[in-house]
């Protein structure tokens, strides 16, 4: 008896699995004549079904549903129908999540809507996935020309400038503040100028996503990943104890160079002193 039901467990199994390979085997076969009659929806949902199913086939079938995915997108586009244009590259990141070319393809058509800093993000992930892609590099450094301020490249390359900030720094460290909070923080410069001068917290804010990945490189690539706490907020939106532990004994900033108040820097000193900075006793 137990013999026979160990047999008919497998005869089980192995129709299911001839079950999955002809439902495999047909969705694939319709997938392909869809996109003879460039039928691209029809063909994208075929593919997904594939994919489900057959995980195992997603290197050979991956330039072909590359292919439906981009044509389906485009005349989702044209039909103003973007949310399912976002779902389908939700779907597509899904299955190939370290796929580069469909990274750039995403950004692409958020740079088109105008969704520039998220379009960054994508290309800015292409290019790490395949820093050899030439068009993943061309997107990525057109869109970053839209979000980096231009001033931004002038202050790094103030020599002057720069050295003043990291002696101002390093005497307020060593004359004894240990933790340092720096709004804006851009590149990461002050950050490491704080870790640098031996101030054992410190933790930089940045409102553009695009200027915050930046600055996770810069830090990363100067080994000051681990020592630096990095965070995508607006100084305003900071609380204690959620994003920092403490208050901080200095607060630092770079971001009076466009216009004092053009970006709304009073308001985040103000906000910093009250609730942020240490007060003197």
């Amino acid at each position: 008896m137990p013999n026979s039901n160990a047999k008919s467990h497998r005869s089980h199994r192995g129709g299911q699995e001839a079950g999955r390979r002809e439902l495999v085997s047909r969705s694939l076969q319709s997938a392909q004549h869809c996109l003879e009659d460039q039928d691209f929806g029809t063909a994208y949902a075929h593919y997904l079904l594939v994919l489900n199913l057959a995980p195992e086939l997603k290197t050979t079938v991956k330039e072909t549903f590359q292919f439906t995915l981009f044509k389906w997108a485009e005349e989702l586009d044209s039909l103003a129908r973007i949310q399912d244009l976002f779902n389908c590259y939700e779907q597509a990141l899904e299955l190939y999540p370290n796929d580069e070319v469909i990274c750039n393809s995403m950004g692409e058509h958020l740079f088109r809507m105008g969704f520039r800093d998220e379009a960054a993000g994508y290309f800015h992930k292409a290019v790490k996935l395949n820093p050899d892609f030439a068009d993943a590099k061309e997107n990525f450094y057109r869109v970053a020309n839209w979000l980096v301020e231009r001033w931004h490249f002038i202050m790094l390359n103030d020599t002057k400038r720069n050295i003043t900030y990291l002696k101002a720094i390093e005497n307020v460290v060593r004359s004894g503040c240990r933790s340092v909070l720096d709004i804006g923080t851009g590149t990461g410069i002050l950050s490491m100028f704080a870790k640098k001068a031996g101030a054992p917290y410190v933790y930089a804010c940045e409102l553009s996503k695009t200027m915050y990945e930046l600055a996770c490189d810069v830090v990363a690539a100067n080994n000051m990943g681990s020592e630096i706490k990095l965070l995508h907020l607006k100084s305003l939106d900071i609380e204690i104890p959620k994003h920092i532990p403490e208050r901080v004994s200095l607060v630092v900033t770079e971001t009076v160079d466009a216009g004092l108040f053009g970006e709304g820097i009073v308001e985040s000193l103000i906000h910093a002193w009250e609730h942020l900075l240490l007060q003197p006793k």
